[in-house]
């Protein structure tokens, strides 16, 4: 079995958070540069709520912006595919960063997605035994709890290595979820245009139970440190927080495949995170 080292790593905004899984690709892609191999999984839960898009969606189709606005709610977009999520206490957020094989499991996005949710999927099962419905994957990236969601995932590629990161929705908080993201205006077969009511539901564990489950299904027992905070603050200067980025999709090119190669990382540190535009508020 792989050998993956996990971190705890929360940083203090949502800007912040969403840029460290980008960093954490890029750091293993520049250490494989150097001969040293790398697989990290992190957790991270953000202490206020917030949307994120996905890498192509437009902003203004799949988030009501005046509500956000009214309720203070930040809109940020992260670097791989899929929908709109709501981000906030409750959700617990996982990044896998995985070394590419071209004879293995991870050598296409399909395989990838089945790898790694195959592989969350028994791992969850054992600690629900028969409390509930059972998990299935469903849709391509999506974990139900029968035909009720309660896990997104989408991955992101670079010459190396991808990075895997996803949800676990542990509470519910359906009231906002309501007030700030529409009916998404693409949504897998299985969902047949259902409410966020009708469709999601929380899984029925812990957060501290879920990250136990993962760290067991992926070896991950040994800690390791995270990268130099001044390449957050990078990129969250170059992109995550900058207004092109968050409400302007790039343009053209598969958001699960690399359209560069890892940024450029400066060598000077900064005093501390910083807290620029993160959306309509």
């Amino acid at each position: 079995m792989e050998t993956v080292k996990h971190l705890d790593w929360n940083l203090d905004t949502p800007e912040g958070n969403l840029a460290a899984d980008e960093v954490l690709l890029d750091w293993c892609e520049r250490r494989a540069e150097q001969g040293e191999a790398l697989e990290l999984l992190r957790f991270w839960m953000s202490d206020r709520p917030f949307i994120v898009v996905g890498y192509g969606q437009r902003v203004e189709h799949e988030v009501h912006l005046d509500a956000c606005k009214q309720l203070g709610v930040p809109v940020l977009r992260r670097c791989t595919g899929g929908g709109a999520v709501l981000q906030g206490p409750g959700c617990l957020n996982y990044a896998l960063i995985l070394r590419l094989d071209a004879h293995g499991p991870t050598r296409s996005v399909r395989t990838t997605n089945s790898f790694v949710l195959e592989r969350h999927r028994q791992a969850l099962s054992k600690l629900l035994h028969s409390i509930c419905e059972p998990i299935s994957l469903r849709g391509e990236t999506d974990l139900a709890l029968g035909n009720r969601k309660f896990s997104g995932n989408a991955q992101r590629r670079r010459r190396r290595y991808l990075l895997f990161h996803g949800t676990f929705l542990l509470q519910l908080p359906l009231e906002l979820m309501t007030a700030v993201l529409p009916i998404p205006s693409r949504q897998p077969d299985y969902r047949q245009g259902r409410s966020h009511a009708e469709f999601l539901t929380a899984l029925p564990l812990r957060s501290d139970q879920v990250r136990q489950a993962l760290i067991e299904a992926w070896n991950a027992f040994e800690a390791a440190p995270p990268p130099p905070i001044s390449w957050v603050e990078q990129l969250i200067q170059s992109k995550y927080g900058r207004p092109e980025w968050i409400l302007h999709p790039p343009g053209g090119g598969d958001p699960t495949m690399c359209d560069r190669g890892p940024f450029q990382l400066s060598t000077q540190g900064s005093s501390g995170l910083t807290s620029p535009f993160s959306g309509p508020r």
